[in-house]
C-alpha cells in the first residue's frame, strides 16, 4: 500500500527529526581476540591446577595414564570452559586453531612457556610483543624496552597496528615525551629518565615547584616581586557580578553567587549581608527578616471576621471555614440563610408556567 503524499513527507520528517542511532559498540581487533582466548586459557589453568583425573585409586591413574597435570583430559576440561555457547568470535577462532593448542600443551609448552607469545605472535601473526608494533613488529619510538621514554603511549604497542608514534602522557611532550609542557618544570633528567613536575597553580611556566619559581604567571595571577599573587578580582573598581550577585574571591579566579532572596542587592552569603531588603521583609538584628503583617497595629484584612495569614514576604485574608464570603464581609451561615430567604422571589421556571 503506497502512503498518500502528504503522509510520506511527514513520515520523512519525522524520520530526519529522530536523534541518529548510538554507533554500534567497537569490535575487538585480531590480536584482542587472540589475547582474549589466551587469557582464558591462562584462567582454565589456574581453575584446574589443584584437580586430579577424579578415579576412586587416583595414584593408579596418574601412574598409569601419566599425570592430570599435563594430561590431554585437563586440556579438553580447559578448552571446553573456554567461550560461553553465545561467543561466536570466540568459538569460531577456538574451532579454527584447537590443533594449535593442542599442539603447544603436548609438545611445545616446555619450550614456549609464553602462550600468548608463541599462539598470538609468532604462530598467528596477531600480535606484536609487547614495545613493538605494526606488520612488521618494529620497536616503539623510544625503544621496545621504554617506549616513549616510560612518559607515553606507543601507537599500535603489542598490535599488528599503529605508527609507534608517541601520545604522551599529561606534563609531557615531544617525539619521546621527555620534554616538559608549560605548568610543568623537569625535576629530573638523565641518559634514560626525564621527570616532569606540575608547576604551583600560579605559575604558567616554572624552573621550580613554588610561586616564586615561576618564569610567568597564569591569568589571574600577577607578578609581584618576583612573586605570582593572586588578583582580587572581586576588589575592582568595576564589580564583575550583577546588581543580585556577591562576588567571591579564588585563587587565579572569581564566582558569581546569588544573593539571599530576602535581599535587593548584597555584599555577601545569606540574609545578614543585604544592602536593602525586598517588599515584605525589615531588617531585624542586623539581617533581613520577614515582616509579620497580621501582627501589625493597623490590620491588612479589614472585612467583618476575616483571618489573617503570615506568608514570607507577604499575607493572606481568608474566611473562616463555613462564612460565605461577599465584598464587605464574611458572613456566618446562618446570616447566609437570612439573606437569601430575603431576596425577591425568582420567576417560575418556563416549564411551571
Amino acid at each position: 500500500m503506497r502512503l498518500p503524499r502528504r503522509a510520506a513527507l511527514g513520515l520523512l520528517s519525522l524520520l530526519l527529526l529522530l536523534p541518529p542511532a548510538p554507533e554500534a559498540a567497537k569490535k575487538p581487533t585480531p590480536c584482542q581476540r587472540c589475547r582474549g582466548l589466551v587469557d582464558k586459557f591462562n584462567q582454565g589453568l589456574v581453575d584446574t591446577a589443584k584437580k586430579n583425573f577424579g578415579g576412586g585409586n587416583t595414584a593408579w591413574e596418574e601412574k598409569t595414564l601419566s599425570k592430570y597435570e599435563s594430561s590431554e583430559i585437563r586440556l579438553l576440561e580447559i578448552l571446553e570452559g573456554l567461550c560461553e555457547s553465545s561467543d561466536f568470535e570466540c568459538n569460531q577462532m577456538l574451532e579454527a586453531q584447537e590443533e594449535h593448542l593442542e599442539a603447544w600443551w603436548l609438545q611445545l609448552k616446555n619450550e614456549y612457556p609464553d602462550l600468548f607469545e608463541w599462539f598470538c605472535v609468532k604462530t598467528l601473526k596477531l600480535c606484536c610483543s609487547p614495545g613493538t608494533y605494526g606488520p612488521d613488529c618494529l620497536a616503539c619510538q623510544g625503544g621496545s624496552q621504554r617506549p616513549c621514554s616510560g612518559n607515553g603511549h606507543c601507537s599500535g604497542d603489542g598490535s599488528r597496528q599503529g605508527d609507534g608514534s608517541c601520545r604522551c602522557h599529561v606534563g609531557y611532550q615531544g617525539p619521546l615525551c621527555t620534554d616538559c609542557m608549560d605548568g610543568y618544570f623537569s625535576s629530573l633528567r638523565n641518559e634514560t629518565h626525564s621527570v616532569c613536575t606540575a608547576c604551583d597553580e600560579s605559575c604558567k611556566t616554572c624552573s621550580g615547584p613554588t610561586n616564586r619559581d615561576c618564569g610567568e604567571c597564569e591569568v589571574g595571577w600577577v607578578l609581584d616581586e618576583g612573586v605570582c599573587v593572586d588578583v582580587d578580582e572581586c576588589a575592582a573598581e568595576t564589580p564583575p557580578c550583577s546588581a543580585e550577585q556577591f562576588c567571591k574571591n579564588a585563587n587565579g579566579s572569581y564566582t558569581c553567587e546569588e544573593c539571599d532572596s530576602s535581599c535587593v542587592g548584597c555584599t555577601g552569603e545569606g540574609p545578614g549581608n543585604c544592602k536593602e531588603c525586598i517588599p515584605g521583609y525589615a531588617r531585624e538584628h542586623g539581617q533581613c527578616a520577614d515582616v509579620d503583617e497580621c501582627s501589625l497595629a493597623e490590620k491588612p484584612c479589614v472585612r467583618k471576621n476575616e483571618n489573617c495569614y503570615n506568608t514570607p514576604g507577604s499575607y493572606v485574608c481568608v474566611c473562616p471555614d463555613g462564612f460565605e464570603e461577599t465584598e464587605d464581609a464574611c458572613v456566618p451561615p446562618a446570616e447566609a440563610e437570612a439573606t437569601e430567604e430575603e431576596s425577591p422571589t425568582q420567576l417560575p421556571a418556563h416549564e411551571d408556567l
